[in-house]
């Protein structure tokens, strides 16, 4: 590619001399990947800048250097830029030629929910012979090819080159508060942004509610001009959305209680065998859905709305969601040999434990057991709520070790006997090492409890534990193979 189709809608805030007939063979922004020919795009990073590998760049053969400073003369063209991270989104919708304008992108937005109506999505369109790629916490999926993911949101370089790859129908990709102000989605246009709701969750990276909010905003900003946001207007947050996207003039359909909604919910049963009935055009429908729990009726008819969008038949899509499978990680649902059920969920806020406690009452739980921890370097502030709901609906709560991230693991041992003190109440204990406190729940459990296992869900843990297990998966399974040898 030549360079000035490269750099095309970039502002440029030098004057450097550009030579028309340069050809672009790569771009990145790690300088491990440079090759001959390519530009490297320095980024102001958390743990590090990549100001400070512009001669490595160099050295390995980068023709273009982009940065946000002041060079002194370089022996390659640089070009300085406002915002790195913004130039490398528009960088790479022009590499890879814009890939979401001839695509159908659904973004999924929400504090929870989001992979399970991801994942909902893909099964709905595929039932009905729609390929689809996914990208998003668990995996990415392309072209039926299954890649690792190591974030929920990828960066913009990564996100137009699987874009540009698929050769699927259709894209749905979660989309994170932190990939939204990293300017990850820069350049990508969607057809469909979906909220799901909005909770006390990554404050200690976005200061407030507000501005979390505002930043899940901008998602609906990056919709193609016919485009539709499908809203959750049951939601405080929700209503609010929905009512600024209407100010604006964008296509709303939103789902909630009220009658004003596109589609109003007007029934719901959440036992073991749920359900939900909507309004739709004065048609009454309803949906049954295998995964328990109100948060989960909801996610399902969040998908409904979307599949009517993407012009697939009601029926159909009420079909497929009879039979969708579950996600890994997501309320999955394990029954014990002694008759009590456990259940992986990967819920870490104080919403999302409600949601999960009460489904587990309404199915008809004897007695409810929740075992959860904390993850170090993140908010700490949404911990007392999280305490306090687990301590108000559970029989027996255990804290216990999530990833410690950067924190010793001395101080979160403190941090946990001392919270549980202060905000928990006697039906508490904590028992560090995770896997023993899984065995602990479920030796502790008799016929009809359920035992609820939150935080990682789909995720491997990150420290070693007495078990020799890799996840709260292969705990449950460790520990119920052992115990019928």
């Amino acid at each position: 590619m030549k360079i000035q189709k490269l750099i095309k809608d970039i502002e440029i805030l030098n004057n450097p001399d550009i030579d028309q007939h340069l050809t672009i063979n790569g771009l990145t922004d790690n300088s491990a990947e440079v090759n001959q020919g390519y530009v490297f795009v320095a980024i102001k990073g958390f743990s590090a800048d990549g100001h400070n590998y512009i001669d490595q760049a160099i050295q390995t053969g980068a023709s273009v250097i982009i940065g946000e400073i002041d060079m002194p003369e370089l022996p390659v063209l640089y070009i300085k830029v406002k915002n790195s991270r913004k130039a490398l989104g528009l960088l790479s919708k022009n590499f890879y030629k814009n890939p979401s304008l001839n695509k159908v992108v659904v973004g999924v937005t929400g504090t929870n929910g989001k992979t399970t109506i991801s994942y909902l999505l893909k099964s709905i369109l595929e039932f009905n012979g729609i390929s689809c790629s996914l990208i998003g916490t668990i995996e990415n999926v392309i072209n039926g090819e299954t890649l690792n993911s190591s974030n929920t949101t990828p960066s913009s370089l990564e996100l137009h080159k699987l874009l540009s790859k698929s050769k699927d129908s259709v894209v749905v990709m979660e989309v994170s508060s932190h990939g939204l102000n990293q300017d990850r989605l820069e350049g990508i246009e969607f057809d469909v942004c979906l909220f799901t709701n909005l909770e006390h969750e990554h404050l200690d990276y976005h200061g407030s509610i507000e501005e979390y909010f505002y930043t899940k905003y901008t998602l609906f900003e990056k919709m193609k001009s016919k485009g539709t946001a499908v809203v959750n207007t049951d939601d405080f947050w929700g209503e609010k959305l929905n009512a600024l996207l209407q100010s604006n003039g964008k296509n709303v359909l939103s789902i909630g209680k009220s009658k004003e909604c596109s589609l109003r919910i007007v029934d719901a049963e959440e036992s073991i065998a749920p359900f939900i009935c909507v309004e739709d055009q004065f048609e009454k429908i309803k949906i049954g859905f295998p995964m328990p729990g109100i948060h989960n009726l909801y996610n399902a008819v969040m998908a409904y709305a979307t599949s009517k969008l993407l012009d697939i038949k009601k029926e159909n899509s009420i079909l497929a969601l009879q039979h969708f499978p579950g996600v890994n990680g997501r309320f999955e649902i394990y029954p014990q040999p002694n008759g009590a059920t456990a259940v992986i969920d990967y819920a870490h806020t104080a919403d999302a434990f409600l949601h999960c406690l009460t489904t587990a009452k309404k199915c008809g739980a004897a007695r409810v057991i929740h075992i959860f921890g904390f993850r170090g370097d993140r908010d700490e502030d949404k911990r007392k709520e999280m305490i306090s709901i687990s301590s108000e609906l559970s029989d027996l709560y255990i804290l216990t070790l999530d990833d410690l991230n950067s924190i010793p693991l001395n101080d979160m041992l403190k941090h946990l006997h001392r919270v549980n003190e202060q905000f928990g109440k006697r039906n508490g204990l904590v028992i560090p090492d995770r896997t023993l406190a899984i065995k602990e729940a479920l030796e502790f459990s008799r016929e009809g409890d359920w035992i609820l296992i939150t935080g990682k869900g789909h995720e491997k843990y990150q420290h070693q534990f007495q078990i020799p297990a890799q996840s709260d998966k292969d705990t449950i399974l460790y520990i119920n193979n052992h115990k019928s040898r």
